[in-house]
């Protein structure tokens, strides 16, 4: 199997972002072929490609990409099992059309690359955007609603939406993020669900994938230790929450993790 770390471990723009997301697929659907579904996006932008106008404005760009996406290929936001972990599965997204607003937004990304037409992902809390990389181009694209159009003020009216309150739109909100943070979000996603459904060796299996994305991350160190202590692998548990420990000696949940290492001693 092609190794995420080996994948993942480059400089950022050198990232192959949807192969990365179908090598960690493979995890979970071992007979996943990559390259097939890396030769579906490449014909999916071929498509599109031919139906480009011959001034490329932005605008018109993302009106191609939708018409082709949304209108022919039929693609949509997950809207009634938004945590169903397929979701979060390029290749299950590709095949079912239907995926949450991260892996939606990356196979727009991937097809836009395709076209030679920059576009960066904007990590905003609670929903994922995308948007054309070029300065004060002022519009963001929500590919989880039929590739909608926003502008700033729109995404500030979403926002409050989420959160049921009103909530000034900082402007680090907006900042595009890189192809580990994308990642990473989508493995958190899942990691997250995986935790709901009390499905540990799964949950145990995305945050390795983090770690390897992010070594060392206290967060990810601390929920893997806390899960070595659910399977009651004693010794793997005492590394990893010492570890953390080393990292955060003043983290608020300090006091409780020392006492989980005296219980386990």
């Amino acid at each position: 199997m092609q190794s995420f770390l080996q994948e993942t471990n480059k400089p950022d723009r050198q990232i192959n972002l949807a192969k990365a997301a179908l090598i960690y697929a493979k995890y979970e659907y071992p007979k996943l072929n990559i390259e097939d579904y890396l030769t579906t996006l490449d014909i999916i932008a071929e498509r599109v490609k031919d139906s480009l106008p011959g001034n490329l404005y932005p605008l018109k760009v993302i009106n191609t990409i939708n018409h082709y996406l949304f209108q022919e290929l039929g693609f949509r936001g997950n809207q009634t099992n938004y945590y169903d972990p397929n979701n979060s599965y390029l290749n299950q997204v590709i095949d079912q059309k239907t995926g949450i607003p991260i892996t939606l937004s990356v196979i727009y990304l991937e097809i836009a690359k395709r076209l030679d037409f920059p576009m960066v992902g904007i990590g905003m809390p609670g929903h994922f955007l995308i948007r054309p990389e070029f300065e004060n181009v002022g519009i963001f694209v929500d590919v989880f609603n039929q590739g909608e159009i926003l502008f700033r003020e729109d995404c500030e009216i979403k926002l409050q939406e989420i959160y049921q309150q009103p909530v000034a739109l900082a402007d680090h909100f907006l900042t595009p993020v890189s192809n580990q943070q994308i990642l990473g979000r989508m493995l958190t996603n899942l990691k997250y669900i995986y935790l709901n459904g009390q499905d540990y060796p799964k949950m145990l299996r995305i945050i390795e994938l983090l770690l390897q994305l992010f070594p060392n991350h206290p967060i990810e160190l601390r929920d893997r230790g806390l899960l070595y202590y659910q399977l009651r692998q004693w010794e793997k548990a005492t590394a990893d929450l010492q570890l953390y420990l080393s990292i955060l000696p003043t983290a608020e949940d300090a006091p409780t993790i020392r006492q989980l290492l005296q219980q386990m001693r």
